[in-house]
């Protein structure tokens, strides 16, 4: 999303010097005053390195889901790393030497975050404008209030009247309500607003059809560390091995 803005980027770049990007250039420095972060920490290798930027930056921005709540990548924290190991590796899971993986934590769980640049993918005009106020010294701004908000201002009809269930209502703002204004609905990529009360849509969810079990997966798609990464399935064994 970031290279998508195109015709931004000429203005950003007369107003700072990009050291580090590895999607874009191959030249690399450690001398930053902002980072961007993105992906969740997966690794004892990606902690210490998390922790060295932390220490070289001035301000540490998470770039979407995964960095800001962990993301999709948390739902590995239902199960056993031993078990997802064994799932994915086979016979060559004994060798955890050779597997440097953990739990899955977002970056505000290993250093300090300035400012959350959230969803999947971000907005590019949040990215756009979270980068000005950086550079005008201001505290960027983060939406608190739920998605249902963008809807009703995008004139939507709720997902719900329309005999669908969605995450809007507990899902922080500020995507514009893209999914649901092009006739998906609210996956909750964004985690939930700040003290969601997630016991009240659990009971709409209910009164629409869906149980108990299948809710608290449906709320913990984005935002398991809130709903409890504690939950133990069994994961399913698979003779393909897949690495991000």
């Amino acid at each position: 999303m970031v290279l998508s803005s195109e015709n931004e980027l000429p203005d950003i770049l007369s107003n700072v010097n990009i050291v580090y990007f590895r999607e874009a250039m191959s030249e690399k420095s450690s001398d930053y005053d902002i980072a961007f972060i993105e992906g969740s920490a997966t690794t004892a290798k990606e902690v210490r390195k998390l922790r060295k930027i932390r220490a070289q930056a001035k301000l540490v921005i998470t770039l979407g889901a995964c960095s800001s709540t962990g993301g999709l990548n948390r739902l590995k924290n239902r199960f056993r790393i031993g078990e997802l190991k064994e799932s994915v590796y086979g016979v060559e899971a004994s060798r955890s030497h050779a597997f440097d993986t953990m739990r899955v934590r977002a970056i505000d769980e290993v250093i300090e975050v300035d400012h959350h640049l959230h969803g999947c993918p971000i907005s590019k005009d949040e990215f756009i404008k979270t980068f000005n106020d950086l550079l005008l010294g201001l505290k960027p701004h983060t939406p608190n209030y739920p998605v249902c908000t963008d809807c009703k201002i995008a004139g939507n009809v709720c997902v719900f009247k329309k005999g669908g269930r969605c995450l809007g209502p507990v899902t922080r703002a500020g995507c514009d309500a893209i999914c649901v204004t092009y006739g998906s609905i609210c996956w909750g990529c964004r985690g939930f607003v700040d003290s969601p009360n997630i016991t009240a849509h659990t009971e709409t969810l209910a009164n629409f059809g869906m149980g108990a079990e299948e809710a608290s997966d449906f709320l913990g798609l984005y935002s398991t560390g809130l709903t409890g990464d504690t939950k133990v399935g069994k994961a399913t064994k698979s003779t393909k091995s897949k690495q991000r």
